[in-house]
């Protein structure tokens, strides 16, 4: 990445008087090209605000930024490169004075049972869901603090609350960026910094679509438990019950409001789901809440 930083629409720089007095958000989105990304940038857009979309084949912007050249520019940015974090974030800052929203959307899905994945593959994924955006948040943090503003979207997945068979490894890559980002709110409050976890259930994203998921090589133990989870991702492809456009309307009332939550689930599944899971962990607390005081030194 570094020296490759690939730029389609406005490259102004911004004087610091300008800087003073405009008022609209710049917001860097990954994963821009499509799904919650491209849903994301245009609900932003339709806000009156400067959008840097990144993705490994920016052309897939050209349009959007052929419609609004002084609010939108695309960027070459492979998220699983690490080391690009810092230049990207720095050429940002450079043209446009800040970075007002930092959402990490960049990823894939992945269906296999645990015992099927390989360390490849696993790796693959955690670099895409957590190295890649616990890098370019590390980097848009100094110049947040700087400013005591900004926010960080972090999309990941009501399969970030909880796992079932055969996403074990999408649900891992997600359970950790929840986790880092649940202390990174706490670190940044003080500082007027915001972190949104978004957690979507089945929207109609191309997620599921023909090429998109990554399929471990399927071990015939397996059919009966995951053979279904196969089957059933793609063949729910375009009949998802979420909007896109409404969620990523959702985010930006989220992101607006005095209170923004730190959890934020998308989508009536994503809610009945993440309901009925905190209800499930409820009931198992009690069942075993009197063995799990006894281990206490007694008194």
């Amino acid at each position: 990445m570094r020296g490759s930083l690939l730029v389609h629409g406005p490259t102004a720089r911004v004087g610091p008087e300008e800087r003073t007095h405009v008022m609209h958000k710049v917001w860097l989105i990954t994963g821009a090209t499509s799904g919650f990304g491209r849903a994301i940038a245009e609900a932003a857009v339709a806000a009156g605000d400067v959008v840097v979309g990144a993705a490994r084949r920016p052309a897939g912007l050209d349009d959007l930024v052929a419609a609004h050249p002084d609010q939108v520019e695309a960027i070459r940015l492979d998220v699983a490169d690490t080391t690009a974090a810092e230049e990207v974030v720095r050429d940002v800052v450079a043209r446009h004075g800040r970075i007002d929203v930092l959402v990490n959307n960049a990823g894939r899905g992945m269906v296999g049972a645990v015992e099927e994945a390989t360390d490849a593959e696993l790796r693959q994924l955690m670099d895409l869901h957590f190295f890649g955006p616990a890098a370019l948040t590390r980097a848009v943090l100094p110049h947040m603090r700087e400013r005591r503003s900004g926010a960080v979207v972090q999309l990941t997945s009501m399969g970030g609350r909880f796992a079932f068979a055969g996403v074990g490894a999408y649900c891992a890559t997600k359970f950790a960026l929840e986790g880092l980002s649940e202390a990174l709110a706490a670190e940044v409050a003080p500082l007027g910094i915001k972190v949104l976890i978004v957690e979507p259930g089945a929207f109609r994203t191309g997620f599921a679509g023909a090429g998109a998921l990554m399929r471990s090589e399927a071990l015939p133990a397996y059919d009966e438990s995951v053979g279904p989870v196969r089957a059933g991702l793609s063949d729910s492809d375009g009949a998802q019950p979420g909007d896109p456009a409404k969620a990523a309307d959702a985010i930006l009332t989220a992101l607006e409001a005095p209170d923004t939550p730190l959890r934020l689930p998308l989508g009536s599944d994503a809610a009945d789901a993440v309901g009925a899971h905190l209800e499930g962990l409820r009931k198992e607390l009690a069942a075993w809440e009197g063995l799990t005081r006894s281990t206490d030194f007694d008194a």
